[in-house]
């Protein structure tokens, strides 16, 4: 006689994102829907959402489309997120890779961008960068449990970096004419 054990699988999801402003909509709508239809708290869901948004417009605009040699295709980023067994849930957005590494920058306060990292490190427990041989680069958060900063180690891709450099986050207008104008 076998015994079977029943196990909780963790969720996750992965799809391919036009490299542009037309699917960030799609992704952050599909990302939604399936974390809240598996239980996953509204405040974490709408950090995961934002965090998701900031990825993929920072891989649309600075990073280049992943190539015709993966499984997703020219044109294409990656975008995936997954709960893991304890409730952990990380998001990850993979392009082709850049000119430039990912790094907070400190813009002014009338600057229409610039602010991505810095949102993502405000709400992240922890992100960070990973490179692999074919030149792609994913940039992956995972995202705090509880609402507020309790709990969030403010660490960016090189190590602890604070919350520092968040001028101007209260009205968010680098996402303004971006093309991101869809809530939910």
């Amino acid at each position: 006689m076998a015994l079977v054990v029943a196990q909780e699988v963790p969720t996750s999801s992965s799809m391919a994102v036009p490299h542009g402003p037309a699917g960030v909509g799609q992704a952050r709508h599909r990302m939604r829907e399936q974390l809240r239809s598996n239980g996953v708290a509204d405040a974490v869901v709408d950090d995961a959402v934002l965090i998701l948004s900031e990825l993929l417009s920072n891989a649309c605009r600075h990073g280049r489309p992943l190539g015709q040699h993966t499984e997703v295709g020219d044109g294409d980023v990656r975008a995936a997120w997954r709960v893991d067994r304890t409730g952990g849930l990380t998001v990850e957005v993979t392009d082709g890779g850049g000119p430039t590494r990912p790094v907070p920058s400190t813009p002014s306060v009338t600057a229409r961008g610039g602010r991505g990292l810095n949102i993502i490190n405000a709400l992240a427990r922890e992100w960070g960068v990973r490179d692999n041989s074919s030149g792609e680069v994913t940039v992956w958060a995972q995202v705090a449990q509880e609402n507020g900063a309790a709990g969030r180690t403010g660490r960016g891709p090189d190590g602890p970096d604070g919350l520092h450099g968040l001028n101007g986050l209260d009205g968010l207008g680098g996402l303004d004419g971006l093309g991101f104008d869809d809530v939910g």
